[in-house]
């Protein structure tokens, strides 16, 4: 019933259908509103930023005998990890393993290439997927503050220091803040951070903060997408570095209402975002299968580009 294969240019359509349908089902049913709007159309935009960055690395379930696809994941082999994606299950086929079967895919690719861990950013909500992720050797290491903060037309009034010290990221910088996330958070994601600085869809910024000396202390991306306007990726090494980041890059999406993740733990950046009006929405968490390094500083993920 069920082939699992290497999705293709002619899946784009139906993937993108399959991730709007199966995510905003998923939160109807448990009585929130749908994350995604405007049709599936909106969420092509995963399948073509994921095959721009990381090509061939979807696998999908196709139903043997219809043909039409049962659900879909994608995959992000880097240095020395691989990210597990955004997976989806259509509906139709809630409950029936299909999920099981594309993580088995993906933990067997890690394993037989030699990755010394397998990392994702799951939703604190669903228990569903939190024990399939459980069984399959996941250990939660980390969770998030899913906060959301409306951004007047006008800007932001809030000054912090170091402000001054934050400016936009160049391709030069790559080598630094590949350094700069290693030391923090034990990985590297030089291709991440080149598709946000080279902006080829038109929705992507980047920031650094420059410390003395030259040092990168902190980057942050953000994605002005309609399916995903959110603040992250970003690394920094304390809350000071965050806190200018965070106001840098909420300030380019002014009259919009960005979500960014912030590590529980960072009382102090977290009371910052609630004196600058942010609420919480949702929580996650940090999955890792493999090795984990303590994080040495802030770490933010982000669901696009989809990082853990």
């Amino acid at each position: 019933m069920l082939k699992l294969r290497a999705a293709t240019a002619d899946d784009r359509s139906e993937i993108a259908d399959l991730i709007y349908a199966s995510i905003n089902t998923w939160y109807r049913l448990h009585g929130m509103p749908q994350i995604f709007h405007g049709g599936p159309a909106v969420t092509g935009i995963f399948y073509d930023v994921y095959e721009r960055v990381d090509p061939g690395c979807c696998v999908v379930a196709e139903n043997e005998s219809t043909g039409r696809l049962m659900g879909s994941c994608f995959y992000h082999p880097r240095k020395l990890h691989v990210g597990l994606g955004i997976m989806n299950v259509h509906p139709n086929y809630f409950g029936l393993g299909v999920g099981r079967e594309l993580l088995r895919y993906i933990t067997d690719f890690t394993d037989h290439h030699g990755y010394k861990s397998l990392r994702l950013t799951q939703s604190a909500l669903n228990l569903d997927s939190f024990s399939l992720y459980n069984r399959a050797g996941f250990v939660p290491r980390h969770a998030y503050q899913d906060m959301m903060l409306t951004v007047p037309a006008a800007g932001l009034p809030h000054r912090v220091p170091g402000m001054d010290r934050v400016r936009d990221a160049t391709l030069a910088d790559i080598p630094a803040i590949a350094a700069l996330e290693m030391s923090v958070s034990g990985v590297t994601r030089e291709q991440d951070y080149r598709l946000a600085i080279e902006n080829p869809h038109g929705f992507w910024s980047a920031s650094v903060y420059e410390g003395s000396g030259g040092a990168i202390d902190g980057f942050l991306i953000s994605c002005g997408h309609a399916a995903m306007n959110m603040v992250g990726p970003g690394v920094m090494r304390s809350d000071e570095h965050a806190a200018a980041l965070i106001l840098r890059e909420y300030d380019r999406h002014r009259g919009r209402s960005p979500v960014c993740l912030i590590p529980v733990e960072r009382a102090g950046l977290v009371r910052q975002m609630y004196e600058w009006g942010a609420r919480n929405v949702e929580l996650h968490f940090c999955q890792v299968r493999g090795k984990f390094q303590p994080f040495a500083g802030v770490n933010m993920p982000m669901f696009l580009m989809e990082t853990a």
